[in-house]
């Protein structure tokens, strides 16, 4: 009996961590799946069963006020939104990465003039910013994609600044240095593998941020315009229809707060495994 607590105790340990990821992939399957078991698209409107409550014929979870298929609308929203977040997150990454890793691996003066304007750029409203790209650019979705991926890299780049700051001083990266291995080359063996895992922790906690951003700028009417549809436009529409379908913000809402948390939750996962 003694010896079985541990045991049970490591396997709770070792499972629980992993629910995230299993729902945050339940998600995106059936976000990728349901369009081609659906008898309606996310743009259809439906003129015989215009604001159709849950499980009415053909439409599982109703339809809205112009006669849309609620479930249809929700997967196709889930697609956009999570397109929005992992190209903006990678858009990041890439910036993130290429400006922590010159200043870090530079020092001395470049490196104090690339993080003062990273510490500037740290003042300025990020949200005021990607408005003012929307209004003076016009709001298509390539221009989400890149405005969100260009303010949300500061702190990919301080992470690794540092990394790279710390592995210069490692035994490894000075014999390298000593045998003449040119700098890029230095940087492509030797740095970009061995901060990988924690730049890859902290694209996982970039990604719930993209997708609170981008909920919020289409909630705004910023973000993405129809005729195509995000969880956040969802949001924005149940919530002008909540007192006649209260399920129309409940289900875009619920599925919305679901994966900021499993990706929060993911990410800090990982983030604490690297670093």
């Amino acid at each position: 009996m003694a010896g079985s607590i541990p045991e049970c105790g490591k396997g709770e340990a070792v499972l629980k961590p992993r629910f995230p990821l299993v729902v945050v992939l339940a998600i995106i399957v059936l976000a990728l799946v349901l369009p081609f078991l659906l008898p309606w698209t996310y743009d259809q409107i439906d003129w015989d069963a215009v604001r159709a409550p849950a499980f009415s014929g053909a439409h599982i979870f109703g339809t809205d006020e112009i006669g849309r298929d609620r479930l249809a609308r929700l997967a196709a929203g889930t697609r956009i939104t999570l397109m929005v977040a992992i190209a903006a997150a990678l858009v990041s990454l890439v910036v993130g990465i290429a400006w922590g890793a010159t200043a870090g691996w530079i020092g001395g003066r470049v490196d104090e003039a690339m993080m003062r304007i990273v510490d500037g750029l740290y003042a300025l409203p990020f949200m005021f910013i990607v408005i003012l790209l929307m209004v003076v650019f016009g709001r298509s979705i390539l221009l989400v994609f890149v405005g969100i991926g260009l303010v949300e890299w500061l702190t990919m780049a301080r992470v690794v600044r540092g990394q790279v700051m710390a592995l210069k001083q490692r035994p490894f990266i000075l014999a390298a240095e000593a045998a003449g291995t040119p700098s890029r080359m230095i940087m492509l063996r030797h740095m970009l593998p061995n901060i990988a895992g924690v730049a890859l922790a902290y694209l996982m906690l970039t990604v719930p941020q993209v997708v609170m951003v981008e909920s919020f700028l289409s909630f705004l009417g910023l973000g993405v315009q129809e005729p195509l549809t995000s969880l956040g436009i969802l949001v924005k529409e149940g919530a002008d229809d909540m007192d006649m379908t209260p399920l129309g913000l409940a289900l875009p809402g619920g599925l919305l707060v679901m994966l900021l948390v499993c990706l929060t939750i993911e990410g800090e996962r990982l983030r604490d495994r690297f670093s």
